[in-house]
């Protein structure tokens, strides 16, 4: 799933691209991608860019009339972009001035929808048979306030607020790190790469961490956010960021499965649950000690090993 670096990397593309466009088309292939009823979504088209926004993994984009479309990729969803090469100027509606139209774009498997702007068209597409990628139309601060689910921007808070809510409940700290209702825009990968970045168990909770933890997982937390999101920029450069993926090269510990952890060689581990996994450093982060995986432990009772030493 697309998480705070890469949805920031995708508006700063986004800006450069669409901001002060006119939205001229929306085409819909999936039905279940449209949350929203009202305002219809059609009410969209013909309004102005004005800004762009980023709501914890959500993308938003502000159009005139207070109207906000809201793309939520979830784990499969992408957007790619294709400049409008066509030819002929058309007048753009509810406006007079001549801009270029293309034409309806023609939907793969793949394709949810189409948006389509003054100098070409943004395509949302999500891999796999799930459709869990949603598009809300609403309005004004109010719509989007009703979509927030409340986390802080974890890069504007204090240590001290950070230590507040991290510890407000006795829960994980992978859990809470990925808790959309109090930080925002962290997920399943950058939360692995903090965890290992902070040296600390994915399994600790919150309430038993002293000073010195809490103080390394609050650095942790901002560099680690800012690096990749430095990174991701650089690569992406002034091309539309095509290659996002939870699973990027020079990431310490997630999707690294039995490779060498980058800072002591030990094998990466995991403890995979429904869709998703943590990825950890058993030398680094847990004293040895291998975290069980529900799964296979519930087959292997004993056998499990319980240290990285009897992986062999």
């Amino acid at each position: 799933m697309p998480e705070l670096p890469d949805i920031v990397v995708y508006i700063e593309a986004l800006e450069k691209r669409i901001l002060g466009d006119r939205l001229q088309r929306i085409q819909i292939a999936s039905p279940f991608l449209v949350r929203t009823v009202a305002p219809p979504i059609s009410d969209a088209e013909g309004k102005q860019v004005v800004e762009l926004r980023r709501l914890g993994k959500r993308i938003c984009i502000g159009l005139e009339d207070e109207l906000w479309l809201v793309l939520h990729l979830m784990i499969a969803g992408r957007l790619h972009w294709k400049k409008f090469v066509g030819a002929g100027l058309v007048p753009a509606r509810s406006t007079g001035r001549a801009t270029t139209r293309a034409a309806p774009t023609k939907f793969s498997k793949r394709n949810l929808a189409a948006f389509t702007f003054d100098n070409g068209t943004l395509s949302l597409t999500e891999a796999g048979t799930q459709r869990r990628a949603s598009l809300h139309l609403v309005k004004g601060d109010a719509g989007l306030g009703a979509l927030d689910p409340g986390g802080v921007e974890v890069l504007d808070i204090d240590l001290a607020r950070f230590g507040k809510i991290l510890q407000s409940e006795n829960h994980t700290l992978k859990r809470a790190l990925t808790d959309p209702h109090s930080f925002s825009g962290i997920g399943n990968a950058y939360s692995d790469e903090i965890l290992w970045a902070a040296r600390l168990s994915p399994v600790k909770l919150t309430q038993r961490l002293d000073g010195e933890e809490l103080a390394r997982l609050y650095k942790a937390t901002r560099q680690t956010l800012v690096h990749w999101t430095e990174r991701l920029r650089a690569a992406a450069g002034d091309q539309f960021p095509e290659q996002v993926t939870a699973f990027r090269e020079g990431m310490a510990v997630h999707g690294r499965y039995k490779e060498a952890c980058p800072r002591c060689g030990a094998k990466v581990q995991r403890i995979r649950y429904a869709t998703n996994e943590t990825n950890y450093c058993p030398k680094c982060q847990t004293g040895g000690k291998l975290l069980a995986d529900r799964a296979l432990s519930r087959i292997l009772r004993d056998d499990w090993p319980k240290t990285a030493e009897e992986l062999g």
